[in-house]
């Protein structure tokens, strides 16, 4: 609790990973960098190797049961599949806020056909991949949106975050966009990662993450 009994905003991250499998450096590291700035924050594995909306309504169920524990202010933050699960559960109106990192956004895109593949399925019908889309989700009543992306992944490209980022403008939505020039895919916290030494500037995300916070009131 912070000074007053007032409770800090929670987050609620959700890994990478495909909806195949879970990233253990996107999980408890980036929870635990959370808190560091002040703020709640947990881990939710999320069911994977399962088919939409079995992800979602699991979301669902961890923010019910948070609201029922007196959280108001809400966050999530999601890389790459968790990433689309994050912004999926935002244009659902389940949070008060949303960071995305490298995340899968369009499953119009031929990229990243492994989580289209376990999600929804590659031949699923052309609606069912519009309505999958988070860039099509999005309305006036998004919450405020950090989305970061680095301009040479190659595994889900930035693309996805571009198209993000236009239907945000266009529907008037807060947001904050970062596209660093080098990266690979799932950089989690950069430090510590496999080809994180080559991320140059990358890096710096997290601060970049932090002013946002403080821009919108959640951290000090």
């Amino acid at each position: 609790m912070s000074e007053g009994g007032t409770r800090p905003p929670h987050v609620i991250v959700l890994p990478g990973g495909g909806y195949a499998r879970l990233s253990d450096h996107e999980g408890e590291p980036v929870a635990e960098w959370l808190r560091s700035l002040g703020l709640e924050a947990s881990v939710h594995r999320y069911p994977v190797g399962t088919r939409h909306p079995g992800p979602l309504h699991s979301v669902r169920a961890r923010v019910g049961e948070l609201r029922v524990q007196g959280v108001r202010r809400l966050g999530i933050l999601g890389f790459s599949a968790g990433g689309h699960l994050a912004g999926h559960a935002a244009a659902s109106g389940l949070v008060d806020a949303a960071v995305l990192g490298y995340p899968v956004v369009s499953m119009q895109l031929p990229t990243h056909a492994g989580s289209r593949q376990n999600l929804i399925g590659l031949r699923a019908m052309p609606w069912t991949r519009r309505a999958l889309s988070v860039d099509r989700l999005v309305t006036h009543a998004m919450p405020p949106t950090f989305v970061w992306h680095t301009a040479d992944d190659a595994v889900v490209p930035v693309a996805h975050a571009y198209r993000l980022a236009d239907a945000l403008a266009e529907h008037d939505v807060p947001h904050a966009l970062h596209v660093y020039p080098r990266g690979r895919h799932g950089l989690g916290l950069v430090d510590g990662v496999a080809g994180g030494a080559e991320a140059g500037i990358a890096r710096n995300w997290t601060r970049d993450c932090a002013e946002w916070l403080r821009s919108i009131g959640w951290v000090a």
